[in-house]
């Protein structure tokens, strides 16, 4: 009877682990798009990934990075937002290659990333993302970087 119990278990443990892989429609950006990582600038990378879109300002997007970041080879880096979000990158011009991260956010789910980046040197982070409405919306911050994080 405890062996049927614990068979029992393993089964709903297994299920439960792969249906919510089941539904990601997740992209990969470097291979449908390659030229966002080509660009060495964040205008170019920007309207490789999204095109010429209007990009609207906005504070509905928290984005936490620190002001000073004393090593540029682990930076943290947070994002927050209620918008209902399609795609969601960081671009940066301290590095070879302008885009650093996209995200493709899976329907009706919410942005709350924590990740780190690498900087060589101090620049404007810049974060796009585009709802599901294609508004493109954009919020940046300037990161110094005291000792660089790309063999700087």
């Amino acid at each position: 009877m405890e062996r049927r119990k614990f068979l029992g278990m393993g089964v709903v443990a297994a299920a439960a682990i792969l249906a919510p892989m089941t539904k990601l429609n997740a992209v990969n950006f470097r291979e449908t798009m390659p030229k966002v990582w080509e660009a060495e600038k964040s205008a170019d990378a920007i309207k490789a990934l999204f095109g010429d879109g209007e990009l609207k300002t906005t504070d509905k997007i928290k984005f936490v990075a620190p002001k000073l970041a004393e090593n540029g080879g682990s930076i943290p880096i947070t994002l927050k937002t209620d918008l209902d979000i399609e795609t969601i990158a960081l671009f940066q011009d301290a590095n070879p290659r302008a885009a650093s991260v996209v995200f493709s956010v899976p329907e009706g789910q919410k942005v709350d990333y924590s990740f780190r980046i690498k900087m060589r040197q101090t620049a404007l982070v810049t974060i796009v993302a585009k709802a599901k409405d294609g508004t493109l919306y954009t919020t940046g911050k300037e990161i110094d970087v005291s000792i660089g994080g790309c063999g700087g």
